[in-house]
This record gives C-alpha cells, structure tokens and sequence, in this order.
C-alpha cells in the first residue's frame, strides 16, 4: 500500500438503496475489532423517519488491484433479513446515537479487496489530549464527490470547535468548524497520531453527523455558521460488541 496515503482505503462511498432505486450518497469507513469487520456510517443514513429514507441495502465501492486503482468493484450489504435489522444502533443518556454499525462478512470480500480499517487501538487520544483548534481532517464523499478515475474520497480540513470530551449542549457529539456537504454524512474525522509509526498514523476522534445551524438565522442576512456535529467515536466499542 505504499503507493497511496492508508488513510484514503479506510473510506469508502456509501450509496442506498430501496432495491434496484439509487436513493442517497454518503460516507463511511472500516472498522476491525478481533477477527470482525464493520462500515461504519449515520445512522440516518440507514434509516431516517422524519425524511422518509428506507433503504434496504447499501452499496460501498471496494478496490481490488493495488497496480490498478482504476479497478474497483460495488459491494452490496442487506440492511434486513427476515425483517429483522442487521445494522447496529446505538443510544445513550441524550437518547439516539447518529452512528451506525453493520458487520461484513469478510469471506464474501474477494481474495484481493484493498481496505485499511481503523481499530480500536486509533481510539487513544494523545497524553496531552485534544485541544480547541486542533487540526483535523473529515475523509468523505462530499455531495458524492470523489475521483472518479481512481475512487478515491477527499479530504476536507477541520478544526476542535467545542472543548473536546465535554458533550456539546448534552449531546454526545463534539463541534468542527468546517465546510461540509451532504454526502460527508458517516465519514470519519480524525487527527495527525503524534510520533506514531503504524500504518495508519491517526487518531479517530469522530463520525461527521451534519451542519449545524441556528433555527433563528436570517437565511438573506445571516452566513450558516459553518459548524459540524461529530459524534465521539468511542461510541464503536458499544456497537461493535460480540
């Protein structure tokens, strides 16, 4: 993998379905705990009551040619059998979580599928911890946008707007100051690891939800204050219990 950045295989683009109906783009990526591997997203990705969004399947795009990355490959994942959900949700003392979990069944992946996941290990934060301002990065799909050549998603800069562990007005989501589009929903938000030598040298801080905005705002006068809700990501090792 030392001919493209790790961190752009732990992201893959996201589209929904309602059977053969393309419904909505977004963002996601890998996570591996023990021999189990997950995409994680929004949950509104998976099902949204208050816009009527049902999906029954996702599809994420998956290379599978590390000479060629113009070789990719649509991987389908059910979300329902036997109308049961297979996809994870979770909630906690402010109610439900805006993250998802499903399990891939790693056999049906072929032989030479290229993914760089995320770990629980990418959970720890760095001794000092994380302060307003720092540096982030949001991998993702923005309104579906990607290298269409290649596959490949983009990275949009970010930065701590609200104290980091405290959660935002009770929520367990933190703040970024970005700028961020519909299709970035479910993509992971993350910082440079301080002197690490792994191959994935980051620290996953978060799962990008969606804008904020101020239900007051004068939409002729007032610019959309630019800022994001993030949800922690130790929220993963709730969902991706055996």
């Amino acid at each position: 993998m030392s001919t493209i950045e790790p961190l752009l295989l732990s992201t893959a683009r996201v589209c929904t379905f309602d059977g053969s109906q393309p419904l909505t783009n977004a963002s996601g990526f890998f996570f591996a705990r023990d021999q189990r591997l997950f995409l994680v997203t929004s949950r509104h990705v998976m099902i949204d009551e208050p816009s009527q969004h049902f999906p029954d399947r996702v599809e994420i795009e998956l290379h599978t040619d590390l000479n060629n990355l113009a070789e990719s490959i649509g991987f389908s994942i059910p979300l329902y059998r036997n109308g049961k959900s297979l996809w994870r949700r979770a909630t906690d003392s402010a109610g439900e979580v805006d993250v998802a979990a499903i399990e891939i069944d790693r056999d049906a992946l072929p032989a030479t599928t290229l993914f760089q996941p995320f770990t629980p290990d990418h959970l720890y934060l760095p001794p000092g911890g994380v302060e307003v301002g720092t540096s982030l990065l949001v991998v993702g799909f923005p309104l579906g946008f990607h290298d269409n050549l290649h596959h490949m998603p983009v990275v949009r800069q970010a930065v701590v707007a609200s104290s980091f562990g405290l959660r935002f007005q009770g929520e367990g989501y933190f703040l970024t100051d970005a700028r961020t589009h519909r299709g970035t929903s479910g993509a992971p938000v993350v910082m440079r690891a301080p002197g690490s030598q792994a191959a994935l040298p980051w620290v996953l801080l978060g799962v990008h939800s969606a804008r904020l905005d101020l239900g007051t705002r004068d939409l002729e006068l007032d610019e959309a204050l630019g800022l994001n809700c993030t949800w922690y990501a130790d929220i993963l090792l709730a969902l991706t219990e055996s």
